[in-house]
């Protein structure tokens, strides 16, 4: 009998390959993977020299599953890239896999976007890529009835292309249309390739948080013109902002309306009294600025806010009914030192939980109905 090598965790439990040759394990080896008694969460980590790779099979009955390669190259299995999946369609339509993570790895661009196509007869819907180098050039596109997975969520962190700033329109290639949430984190470039970038029709939640040198100008470059026009939530924490004006002047100039804008966790200043002003999309009605390092409130923010996030910052007093805009219902102060003159400084370590704990403790959440209503003739407040 011919010896079938066995191929990387990524495409055994989604192509269904021929299964593979009985491999020896030591009996003192720890098996890679481990399913939760509930059949419902896989998890594998390949660190070992010489991993099992058939330890992955357990994972075929979890509705979510977490693969990590131990940051070896999957160059060796590229032959799996040729492999036709729809002679498995019906399996991997069986499948109950709905959450998929893959991480630690270079794996070659063919390779991956094999996996992305074996995924499109799955019904997965949520996928994790994370800590990849994805590395030499993509192929053709697929054909439209072979495209990859019709998912709602895709997370993308501390991913490197060796295909530039095309990478998002190469990736977009092989999703089906209907991507609802996507999150990039710790990108190497998110300075996208605006022309070629077809519209994300459906996508309502976009998240850049946690990539520090995105910044006001980045912001611009990466929100394309016309590209999100279902969007309503906007996520850009610990994301370099440096005004909420730069902020405004991206979402202006990119075409879109959100109704929620998060900017906690950066380090805001003060607008430039020489800046243009901005009018904000008019559709805004919720605006996250904690642990944004403000000593009092930005100037110019939205009119049509009615919820506002303004808790671990460094407000020494309350602010001035003046100071905030007209329609706010929901005001969040807590964690300041006006409120808690011992608190320790928020922004020397967001994660601090002591400081997590005074905030939460502190919760100052004010209604129309009660103090803010009395603000609006009472002018400043203690």
């Amino acid at each position: 009998m011919v010896s079938v090598p066995a191929p990387c965790p990524l495409l055994l439990l989604l192509l269904l390959l021929p299964l593979l040759p009985l491999l020896h394990v030591s009996a003192t080896t720890p098996d890679p993977c481990e399913l939760d008694d509930d059949d419902f969460r896989c998890v594998c980590n390949f660190t070992d020299p010489q991993p099992d790779w058939s330890s992955a099979f357990q994972c075929m009955s979890a509705v979510e599953v977490e693969i990590r390669a131990g940051g070896r190259s999957l160059q060796p299995f590229i032959k799996i890239a040729d492999t036709e999946p729809k002679q498995h369609a019906d399996l991997l339509r069986a499948l109950r896999l709905r959450r998929l993570t893959v991480g630690a790895a270079q794996v070659p661009a063919p390779l991956l976007f094999a996996l992305l196509r074996g995924l499109g007869y799955s019904r997965l819907k949520e996928l994790t890529l994370e800590d990849l180098e994805v590395t030499g050039t993509t192929p053709p596109p697929p054909p439209l009835e072979t495209t990859g997975p019709a998912l709602t969520t895709l997370t993308l962190r501390n991913l490197s292309w060796a295909i530039g700033d095309t990478w998002l329109f190469e990736l977009q290639q092989w999703l089906k249309p209907g991507l609802k949430v996507l999150n990039i984190a710790q990108a190497h470039s998110l300075t996208f390739s605006c022309a070629e970038l077809r519209a994300f029709p459906a996508l309502t939640t976009l998240d850049l948080s946690d990539n520090p040198g995105l910044g006001d100008s980045g912001l611009t470059a990466a929100l394309c013109q016309h590209k999100f026009p279902a969007l309503r939530e906007l996520v850009l924490r610990n994301a370099g902002i440096e005004t909420p004006n730069g902020v405004c002047v991206a979402l202006v100039a990119a075409g879109v309306q959100p109704h929620r804008l998060d900017l906690s966790h950066n380090s805001l200043r003060t607008t430039d009294p020489d800046a243009p002003g901005c009018v904000w999309p008019s559709a805004l009605s919720s605006l996250n600025l904690s642990f944004a390092d403000l000593e009092q409130v930005p100037k110019g923010l939205p009119a049509s806010l009615s919820v506002l996030d303004l808790s671990c910052n460094r407000l020494k007093r309350a602010p001035r009914s003046d100071e905030l805009p007209p329609k706010v219902s929901s005001l969040t102060l807590d964690g300041n030192p006006f409120l808690d003159p011992g608190a320790p400084n928020h922004q020397e370590n967001p994660n601090d939980s002591g400081v997590a704990s005074a905030c939460a403790r502190s919760t100052l959440a004010v209604g129309m109905s009660g103090t803010l209503a009395l603000l609006r003739g009472a002018g400043p407040f203690a």
